[in-house]
């Protein structure tokens, strides 16, 4: 039984699209906000959509951990995407001019959810530091774009 109004008692629902459920994941947005202006962003791109994805990917994160989200969870959003890089690669740049075109309108959650699973569980449960590291050396190891 649960001890707190809200609290849910029994499982999780699992199943297709229907993404990491966690406590209080809403919170991805307010820490986006603080990333407003701060993005590298190339002709074509929208900071909503990028943090719209990233704030996707945060909340599967700290979802995993069973917990908030944290400002680690939506740099590592980021990170993985090259949105906190200067200079990124120009083939993750032409991807995610496809992938994140517009996820920040509701009507194109699939997609949202398209970026999200692109990150694999196995990848967002190491440390943050560790998963900056790695999509700096080489993103295309961070980020599984095949099976989607």
């Amino acid at each position: 039984m649960a001890d707190r109004p809200g609290e849910i008692s029994g499982r999780q629902p699992v199943g297709e699209q229907l993404g990491v459920p966690g406590p209080d994941q809403g919170y991805a947005l307010t820490i986006a906000a603080t990333y407003r202006g701060k993005l590298s962003l190339q002709a074509g791109e929208h900071e909503a959509d990028a943090l719209a994805g990233a704030s996707a990917i945060a909340m599967k994160r700290s979802g995993i951990f069973g917990r908030s989200p944290v400002v680690h969870d939506l740099r590592v959003g980021l990170s993985l995407w090259g949105f906190l890089t200067t200079d990124p690669p120009q083939d993750l740049v032409s991807i995610r001019k496809t992938w994140f075109d517009e996820v920040h309108l509701a009507i194109h959650y699939k997609a949202l959810r398209r970026i999200a699973d692109a990150a694999p569980a196995s990848l967002l449960g190491q440390p943050h530091g560790v998963i900056i590291a790695q999509a700096g050396a080489d993103w295309r190891s961070c980020l599984d774009l095949e099976s989607l």
